[in-house]
C-alpha cells in the first residue's frame, strides 16, 4: 500500500474548547478536503447544540471543482450550519469571504473577517486558544 505523502489542504487545529472547530486552509482545495471539513462539522454538531468555527487561510490556490458536484457537495450539508454560532475568517479572500457574507444573509451565524496580522484577535473573538502540537 502506498502512503499519500501530500498532507491535506484543510487541517484541523486542536483547541482548548471541544465546541470550537478550527481549521487551517492552504493550497488547492479538493473534494476530499471539503468532505473532511463537513464530516468534522457534522460530528461536532452531533455532540453540541452549537459550535464556533475559526478558519485560518494562507497560500490559498482555489478549489479543484473537477472532482465534485455542487449538488452532492452542498446538498444535505447545510443543516449542520444551523448549529454554528460564530465563524472567524482569518486571511480569507475571494469566494471564501464572499460565500460567508452571503450565508449570513440567510442564517443567524455571526461572521467576522480578520487579516493574518489579526489572528490573535480572531481567537479571542471566538473565545478559544489553539493547542500546541503533540
Amino acid at each position: 500500500m502506498l502512503i499519500n505523502e501530500t498532507p491535506p489542504n484543510v487541517r484541523r487545529i486542536a483547541t482548548d474548547r471541544d465546541d470550537v472547530l478550527a481549521f487551517e486552509v492552504s493550497g488547492q482545495i479538493a473534494s476530499s478536503d471539503i468532505e473532511n471539513l463537513y464530516g468534522l462539522l457534522d460530528g461536532a454538531v452531533s455532540l453540541h447544540d452549537s459550535v464556533d468555527v475559526i478558519v485560518i487561510v494562507h497560500d490559498y490556490e482555489g478549489v479543484d471543482w473537477s472532482g465534485m458536484s455542487l449538488a452532492e457537495t452542498f446538498t444535505g450539508k447545510s443543516s449542520a450550519f444551523r448549529h454554528v454560532r460564530r465563524i472567524a475568517l482569518v486571511g480569507a479572500e475571494g469566494w471564501i469571504s464572499a460565500g460567508m457574507r452571503l450565508a449570513t444573509l440567510f442564517t443567524s451565524i455571526e461572521v467576522r473577517q480578520f487579516s493574518q496580522d489579526e489572528a490573535t484577535a480572531a481567537w479571542e473573538w471566538i473565545g478559544a486558544k489553539p493547542l500546541a502540537h503533540p
